[in-house]
């Protein structure tokens, strides 16, 4: 019996040991909850003290006293940034001072003006000035006089352009009707529909064409800045760019007509895109069929090249509409740009691999030598114009050809010429024969 009554007493002893265990893992973790918390809590209102509010959410569309609250109140912001930028007065001012403080001597007809001089003109110039006379602006304009000074004419230059950029940010800004930094199609439309009658190059445009001209000017936009066709472009990209430049130079009255035609934005070059768009619809039914496309240029563009064009743009019912034709016509007579060969570059990877290999090569090479045999002409090897490619793009993997390759090579139109375009494929074949004509000796041709 003693042995009985010792393993119960034993028994007895183990179970009070585990629940005195197990009570002590809840009393531990309930402690530690509680600290957890209390820390927690006193880390978020101590970050909710030094963190300033970074996310506003934007009024919903049935909030209409929210939306207007804030349309108002970008209206007086913008208000208040343009009354701080210099006007006109305060530009001839500017200038009068400048031409005062000139440091001396000239340098030909150019006034000069030093670092000293320089800081008593920004301390008589005003407020407005104030942030054009510092010694950053200044050490950015010198370039080799021996006095250490700047030119004038440059200086004013500079506050003339940082003027206009801000000024044009502004106007720019004021068609952001979501306030985010960025203007929709729609938006950009409104801007330059309403920037016509300020365009003194633009007068001979009937109304009836406005809607066409304002979508060639915007397609080039979206186009060239918007590469990932998201529907929006940033203000900075747009004032960073060159194309702004070129839409306000039609304010020039007297521009030559040389800069017209070079020009996208002028209604001679407009005119002459739709002019062309209407000539190729041949069944007047506002939209382009394949066979209609064909034609376009000198005609020779390859059936392989536009049956890729059909499958991977934008078409209604198989046709191509006006906008879809500005892209297609901006890719090709841009070919040297990132933006077009990118559009070419979807076209000729017909396998979406993200590269060119041989197969791609080959398929749309062949296409040119069915056109060569149609015209009477010997076709040439595609091994040879294989090797050539691969040899003028040098690309990172000598089995394919990406995107990224064609760019840096340099010679991305070319290789999409050849591969296009019998007319394109030509040119480059006869290339020495070309410049040997135009007088010059095919030994200064550049190695390609």
């Amino acid at each position: 019996m003693d042995w009985k009554k010792s393993l119960k007493e034993k028994l007895e002893r183990d179970n009070k040991a585990r629940r005195s265990e197990a009570e002590m893992k809840d009393e531990e973790m309930a402690l530690f909850t509680k600290f957890y918390s209390e820390s927690n809590g006193c880390q978020k209102v101590s970050n909710s003290l030094n963190i300033p509010r970074f996310y506003y959410r934007l009024p919903a569309e049935d909030e209409v006293l929210q939306q207007k609250l804030r349309e108002e109140s970008r209206a007086v912001f913008l208000q208040r940034k343009s009354r701080e930028l210099l006007d006109n007065e305060e530009l001839q001012n500017l200038w009068f001072l400048l031409d005062k403080h000139q440091s001396p001597p000239m340098i030909g007809d150019e006034a000069m003006i030093n670092y000293t001089n320089f800081q008593t003109v920004g301390e008589k110039a005003g407020q407005k000035c104030r942030p054009f006379f510092t010694a950053k602006v200044f050490s950015k304009l010198v370039h080799n006089d021996p006095y250490g000074r700047i030119s004038i004419m440059q200086f004013f230059n500079y506050v003339m352009r940082k003027v206009w950029l801000h000024q044009t940010r502004i106007g720019l800004s004021l068609y952001d009707v979501a306030g985010q930094g960025y203007l929709r199609e729609s938006d950009l439309e409104n801007y330059i529909l309403e920037l016509i009658p300020t365009l003194p190059q633009l007068d001979g445009l009937e109304k009836s064409f406005y809607s066409f001209y304002v979508c060639t000017a915007v397609r080039k936009f979206f186009f060239f800045l918007d590469p990932l066709r998201t529907g929006k472009i940033k203000i900075q990209d747009i004032l960073a760019c060159s194309f702004l430049d070129d839409l306000l130079e039609l304010r020039d009255e007297e521009l030559s007509k040389e800069s017209q035609e070079s020009n996208w934005f002028s209604a001679p070059s407009a005119l002459r895109v739709y002019g062309q768009y209407l000539n190729l619809d041949k069944d007047h039914n506002g939209m382009l069929s394949k066979e209609e496309l064909s034609r376009y240029g000198t005609g020779t563009l390859t059936s392989v090249f536009l049956d890729r064009v059909f499958q991977e743009c934008l078409t209604y019912d198989g046709e191509m509409d006006y906008k879809t034709y500005l892209d297609f016509v901006l890719a090709l007579e841009n070919r040297k740009e990132p933006a077009a060969l990118q559009y070419i570059f979807k076209l000729l990877d017909i396998e979406n691999k993200g590269y060119l290999n041989v197969f791609s090569l080959n398929y749309f090479f062949s296409a040119i030598q069915e056109q060569m045999k149609i015209h009477g002409q010997d076709p040439v090897s595609f091994q040879d114009v294989k090797d050539e490619i691969f040899d003028m793009v040098k690309p990172k993997d000598p089995l394919c050809i990406t995107l990224q390759d064609l760019i840096q090579s340099s010679q991305g139109d070319t290789v999409c010429s050849i591969l296009i375009d019998l007319n394109g494929f030509w040119t480059y074949e006869n290339r020495e024969v070309l410049v040997a004509a135009d007088g010059e000796s095919p030994a200064d041709i550049d190695d390609t």
